[in-house]
């Protein structure tokens, strides 16, 4: 009987870590390249806005964290930078900042959805033209498979 509790025990512990470490590789393993330095500069050149990402904020840990330069243009978004790796990432205009899940969750409905994010170090997105940048004063990126706060920063006045 032990010795069924036992191999039991140590099977469904190695399926769990094996489907933890799926969760976390497969988004690395499938992601797109990452624009490259050059295209990321210059859509950065055109940017209305500038802020950024960093990784010591009182809802990022060492798993969920993002740090580099946002820039915001009318039309685009790009980031320089990194972003801790993981699946469904979203990345949001807010009308106000929020560094935790806590301060997030009462701003989504009002904050505009402007992309997924599929690399972790250096993206561009597009962002909808029925969306002003202008109208919002921080760019957040959320783990929506998990409600996971990733990072975000403020920006305008």
């Amino acid at each position: 009987m032990f010795e069924r509790i036992k191999f039991l025990v140590s099977h469904g512990v190695a399926i769990a870590a094996g489907f933890a470490l799926g969760v976390y590789l497969l988004p690395i393993i499938t992601a797109p390249d990452a624009p490259s330095d050059s295209a990321v500069a210059s859509v950065a050149a055109q940017a209305m806005f500038r802020t950024s990402f960093r990784k010591d904020l009182p809802g990022s840990d060492f798993l969920h964290w993002g740090e580099g330069e946002v820039s915001i243009s009318a039309g685009y978004i790009s980031f320089s930078g990194e972003i801790a790796p993981g699946p469904d990432y979203r990345l949001y205009l807010a009308p106000q900042l929020a560094l935790t899940e806590a301060e997030f969750l009462p701003i989504k409905e009002q904050s505009a959805y402007i992309g997924d994010i599929k690399t972790f170090d250096n993206f561009i997105l597009e962002v909808p033209k029925s969306i002003n940048p202008a109208d919002y004063k921080a760019v957040l990126i959320w783990c929506e498979s998990f409600g996971e706060f990733i990072t975000a920063a403020g920006y305008g006045s």
